[in-house]
């Protein structure tokens, strides 16, 4: 048996340094881990007793990060189209859940988001669901690295009856899954309409104490905030200021109505954003202000949102959609180059999430989270820089190989994990959740 691989494709896109394309370079992996990326005529040298994996045509990218989903809902793709968002979750998706949502049915949930995601170079996620146990039993199931959240929301569900049960229940699971190398998590209070004062504060508590990521819905519609306005007298980041979650830990999910102060306060206190394009254009929910953002050295990260909203768990439709937005917002054709895209496609989501030491970049000692991408196709052809061809004109189905810890999970795009049963079981709950569709 070979002690490694060594990968040769094309190029390398390392994304650290920044704006870097490494022509004829060749990547060798070990133990799980990327051990050098170097010339690819060295490392014929050097590794010779490495397993060559010839990759002609074809781009070595991070694997990329889903910064914020919802992955379970994708059992409800296309069950409520075309509604605004609180009509969408008050009079469709909440009911939906209320009666469906189990142990059961987060697994297989969770399960078909992952072979979607690993199939589309998505190497790791971040979650944001109810029985984060079943979500993260799936994601190992399918080996993909993922974050889970512990959630909290004021509302009973059949998962948890209240703010503290939710917490409990998630520190738990948190206490019980804190050695696999593959999961991580945060602290998902939902949003600032969901979330009592209390709650909030118990989740800053505990972010502190336990230094945890935070991950919630913020400044995501107009209504959240004219609400917040209404009931707390303040916007909701000034709210969140004022109960101490504002800081390098917060991952704002979002984040389209902001003021240019609300711009300087992100800013000054470190904080995240994960940009969602598609479901803020699905919902209708306004055009985030990415340049200004990035303006502003405000870490961005991308995020599909759930597949009920979107709907599709697609970071190179998320790459594209960003790129165009944020030059059309802010009028100006520099905004958010391909470059930078792609760094808020991974980088960006692990250093959101806390884990940018392990994965996000191809850099020596990480782990070996790779995607391959063929640019050879003739829709791709010619092809004068490989980073401009991901963000505009390659999509998922250009993936052929996925790594994750350094096991190929995909090749030459299909998947090598075994998901058995699967398409029965989401049939069986699609049949479920027609019904209630239909009622």
């Amino acid at each position: 048996m070979p002690n490694g691989s060594l990968l040769l494709p094309r190029w390398v896109v390392p994304v650290e340094p920044a704006a870097t394309v490494l022509e004829d370079h060749a990547v060798a992996i070990r133990g799980g881990r990327i051990e050098a990326i170097l010339p690819a005529r060295d490392a014929r040298a050097r590794f010779q007793e490495y397993e060559a994996v010839d990759l002609p045509g074809q781009v070595l990218i991070p694997g990329l990060v889903n910064a914020h989903t919802h992955a379970a809902m994708t059992l409800m793709r296309g069950l409520a189209d075309d509604l605004p968002l609180m009509r969408w979750l008050q009079e469709h998706i909440w009911p939906a859940e209320a009666q469906y949502v189990s142990h059961d049915f987060v697994r297989d949930g969770t399960l078909l988001a992952c072979a979607e995601m690993l199939r589309g170079g998505i190497t790791c996620f971040n979650d944001m669901y109810f029985f984060p146990d079943a979500a993260l039993e799936a994601s190992l199931a399918a080996r993909m690295r993922s974050a889970h959240g512990i959630i909290a929301i004021e509302f009973p569900s059949a998962y948890a009856s209240d703010p503290a049960d939710y917490l409990r229940k998630g520190l738990a699971i948190r206490d019980r899954y804190r050695d696999q190398k593959l999961a991580s998590f945060c602290l998902a209070p939902h949003a600032p309409y969901t979330v009592s004062d209390a709650t909030f504060r118990q989740v800053a508590t505990l972010a502190a104490e336990l230094d945890l990521p935070v991950h919630m819905h913020l400044h995501e519609t107009a209504d959240e905030i004219e609400r917040s306005v209404r009931e707390h007298g303040v916007r909701p980041i000034e709210r969140l200021r004022r109960l101490g979650l504002l800081g390098p830990n917060l991952i704002a999910v979002h984040a389209v109505h902001l003021q240019d102060d609300e711009i300087k306060l992100l800013a000054r206190h470190g904080c995240s954003v994960v940009h969602c394009p598609s479901s803020n254009l699905k919902l209708a929910s306004g055009f985030a202000p990415v340049a200004a953002l990035l303006e502003a050295d405000i870490n961005v990260a991308l995020g599909t949102d759930g597949a009920a909203s979107n709907n599709r768990l697609d970071l190179f439709q998320e790459m594209r959609s960003a790129a165009l937005l944020a030059k059309a917002v802010s009028r100006s054709a520099e905004a958010m180059p391909a470059h930078a895209a792609l760094r808020a496609a991974t980088l960006a989501g692990a250093r959101a999430l806390g884990i940018a030491e392990t994965t996000g970049s191809i850099e020596a000692g990480k782990a070996a989270d790779l995607a391959a991408v063929t640019l050879s196709a003739p829709e791709l052809a010619p092809c004068y820089d490989p980073v401009s061809h991901l963000v505009y004109a390659a999509g998922r189905e250009h993936v052929t190989h996925v790594w994750v810890d350094g096991e190929l999970l995909v090749r030459d795009g299909a998947l090598q994990s075994a998901l058995s049963g699967l398409d029965t079981r989401w049939q069986l709950w699609q049949n479920a959740l027609k019904k209630h569709a239909d009622s």
